[in-house]
């Protein structure tokens, strides 16, 4: 199995990876380790290797330059900027301990006054020096973060390489996909897998490539893709302009190596279909939880939302969980606290001191509800629907963006397992599955004054939304248990004359890439 990050936080990878090999599967789930060293573990009976992938072609080349015209006092992008700072910084931590000494000087020592006097000077000198450093820093940070890659010309170079290359202008568009190449490939031709099930769009051509390997040496893998997003309807999450169609020429090249493809709901499959003309609809597999996974780690308890939130039973509390980001709303849970005097909130979060994140705290501050936001890491993913059932709500407030409107994603799931309430916004198949299940209430996406009303109701009567998970059939439904046996089937599909794989034997081989978060 392949997916491009560490793993911890993707629930999807790894239910992937640990009912495959439960299935009998002999497999290994190749991530990229975010502290650039190798790491291995076990997840279940599934192998974890996690690779050192360095990643020097991620960065364009305009970053190793200077911008001489816009910006020529900037200093060079070499790191000399926050060396220059930091000893500035160091400079008056000296002086200011030299000005202590001086005022605990013997009065009587010789040339007290002239050495005052000096140090004054020097202190001067430096106060000006660090405005100096610190003008010439915010000239690169200008440099670097004003590049965002749409003037005339870079969309000019665009244009040409897609005209140029097709669908190869992804090699001059986005480069940095060849580091995935380069740090996964060769563990790939080592494992000689059977299958490989590659996880959204930057594996697929890590498993492309590797399957074309093989067919040169005689030997046959069967790719398996796994497409977690609506490509063309995903906001790039670079903002240039070359990202969105780099990263789609790389899909259309690959699309047609895979032997079968997975997606994870069947408006997602529809789109994927007539994209990429595949003879065959995706199988389906929902990113629901997986009830029957126990802990890996059974002496270890679930955290307790409350008590790290630090408030008692009868505080009303909703949690949002997920990966953190504008589009996903978590904004209006803030907005709205001035107008729910009791309700607290907790994000459970990938990120809880990334940038995104850090904004939205300092938006509570302005408002005076800071004491009301708690922000919080993700859990194991077996520990995820015990962990938020301590909440009185669910909430999944995302906007309006064309992947957010065709499925129903893994919170969704988890909130439900956990048995909340939930408040969703009206994107397409959410609101339409609330409104026909009754678990929830839905309110217009960005709009304050309809959330609240949500939230409200929902605080109101949270009995009333509960009972909606009564209805037989509806959580059962929604188990990662049914979704691998889809999984499995699409498996056994691709390799019918393999005998049924016992724990141990050889069948699935790898796989590295996926999306982030415990609840994305």
């Amino acid at each position: 199995m392949l997916v491009d990050n560490g793993v911890n936080g993707d629930s999807r990878v790894q239910k992937a990876a640990r009912s495959a090999a439960e299935a009998g599967w002999d497999v290994v789930l190749l991530g990229r380790s975010p502290v650039g060293v190798p790491q291995t573990w076990q997840l279940g009976r599934a192998e974890v290797r996690l690779l050192a992938m360095p990643d020097p072609l991620a960065r364009r080349r305009h970053e190793f330059r200077r911008a001489w015209l816009r910006w020529p006092l900037a200093y060079p992008p070499s790191g000399i900027a926050p060396h220059r700072a930091q000893a500035v910084k160091a400079w008056q931590a000296d002086l200011a301990v030299r000005a202590a000494q001086l005022k605990l000087a013997d009065p009587a020592a010789p040339r007290l006054a002239l050495r005052r006097r000096a140090l004054a000077a020097e202190r001067i000198v430096a106060q000006v020096t660090r405005k100096w450093v610190s003008f010439r820093y915010w000239q690169l940070t200008r440099a670097r973060t004003r590049r965002k890659f749409r003037n005339p010309w870079d969309r000019a170079y665009t244009l040409f390489w897609q005209a140029a290359k097709g669908d190869g202008a992804w090699r001059r568009l986005e480069p940095g996909l060849w580091d995935y190449e380069l740090a996964y490939g060769p563990v790939i031709d080592e494992l000689r897998p059977d299958l490989i099930h590659a996880n959204d769009f930057r594996m697929l051509g890590v498993g492309a490539r590797a399957k074309i390997r093989a067919a040169v040496e005689g030997r046959e893998i069967k790719l398996v893709w796994d497409a977690h997003e609506f490509l063309p309807g995903l906001k790039p999450w670079q903002d240039n302009a070359r990202w969105l169609p780099a990263h789609k020429a790389h899909e259309r090249e690959y699309a047609r190596y895979a032997d079968a493809v997975m997606t994870v709901s069947d408006g997602l499959a529809e789109l994927l279909q007539r994209e990429h003309g595949l003879s065959r609809a995706p199988d389906v597999v929902l990113n629901a939880p997986a009830a029957d996974h126990g802990a890996l780690d059974p002496d270890a308890p679930v955290p307790d939302l409350r008590a790290l939130c630090g408030v008692g039973p009868d505080v009303p509390l909703l949690v949002y969980s997920g990966a953190a980001a504008r589009q996903r709303g978590l904004d209006i849970m803030v907005d709205a606290l001035p107008q729910l005097p009791d309700v607290h909130v907790a994000l459970v979060v990938n990120k809880p001191t990334g940038p995104y994140v850090t904004g939205v705290l300092a938006r509570a501050a302005r408002l005076g509800v800071a004491d009301r936001v708690h922000t919080l890491p993700y859990v194991a993913h077996w520990q995820v629907v015990s962990f938020l059932s301590a909440a009185d709500a669910g909430v999944i407030p995302i906007h309006h963006w064309p992947n957010h409107e065709i499925a129903l994603i893994t919170k969704f799931f988890e909130y439900s397992h956990a048995r909340l309430p939930l408040v969703v916004s009206d994107v397409k198949t959410m609101a339409g599955t609330v409104r026909s299940t009754g678990q929830g209430e839905v309110f217009r996406a960005e709009d304050v004054t309809d959330y609240v009303r949500a939230v409200r109701e929902v605080l109101a009567d949270p009995a009333r939304y509960r009972a909606a998970y009564d209805r037989p059939g509806l959580l059962e439904s929604w188990t990662w248990e049914a979704q691998a046996e889809v999984m499995d089937g699409v498996y056994r599909r691709l390799l019918p004359d393999r005998p049924r794989p016992t724990a141990g034997g050889r069948g699935l081989a790898s796989e590295i890439q996926s999306s982030v978060g415990a609840g994305t």
